[in-house]
């Protein structure tokens, strides 16, 4: 497969099946991505996969605490609100997720389970949570985006599906005591990866994109 087709068949992946990938395959996945570029070779990262058991007992104490209705405090800044274009984009792809699933705008209650799954890692048989020193900001946050990248393309190249998600950088604290991360390296965003549930009305959602135009100026 091609990296134009995997770019064009990939997408964002939000019910899985139970079968995990194999151990070997994830070594080599992982191990292809130290490959990926950061600033000045800083190489960042810091990444926590987790599976198995783990993962289902981080689950549960992650779905226990966001169904309380803590106030989120993650360690970098989310609460960038969109606007203009962006805020457009941001409540179409929401439509597109809720349309493909059934869900009326005004159903909140559905809506809200929709969210929840978020925590409850959209049932993949693994999670992995990008961390990285927290002193570093913006500069880290651009290198570990890149290696993110990196990963779902190398995943995808293995027939392994996955979901980007901001959600899972948003309640840190257990994550952090659970897997024994230091304070100063902060969890940016997280990705739960594994094997699409094609059956899923959620992974029947599809976004669109930007005209070129709109993207990219080419200047000569």
């Amino acid at each position: 497969m091609s990296l134009t087709d995997i770019l064009n068949s990939r997408y964002s992946v939000r019910a899985f099946k139970q079968d995990a990938v194999d151990p070997a395959v994830l070594q080599e996945v992982f191990t292809a991505a130290q490959k990926s570029p950061s600033n000045c070779n800083v190489q960042p990262w810091k990444t926590y996969v987790v599976s198995g058991a783990k993962k289902d007992e981080l689950k549960n104490q992650l779905v226990s605490v966001v169904m309380k209705q803590q106030t989120p405090e993650p360690e970098f800044n989310w609460k960038v609100a969109y606007q203009g274009i962006h805020r457009e984009r941001q409540f179409g792809s929401a439509a597109a997720l809720y349309n493909a699933m059934g869900i009326e705008r005004e159903d909140k209650m559905k809506r809200n389970m929709a969210m929840l799954r978020n925590w409850a890692f959209f049932d993949a048989p693994h999670v992995a949570f990008f961390t990285m020193d927290k002193y570093l900001d913006i500069m880290g946050a651009v290198d570990v985006g890149i290696y993110a990248q990196t990963l779902t393309l190398l995943l995808k190249e293995r027939g392994i599906d996955s979901c980007m998600q901001g959600a899972l950088g948003q309640f840190p604290q257990p994550v952090k005591e659970f897997l024994n991360i230091p304070d100063e390296k902060g969890i940016l965003f997280g990705m739960s990866f594994g094997y699409a549930d094609d059956s899923a009305d959620a992974n029947k959602c599809r976004t669109d994109r930007a005209d070129l135009d709109d993207a990219v100026a080419f200047i000569s």
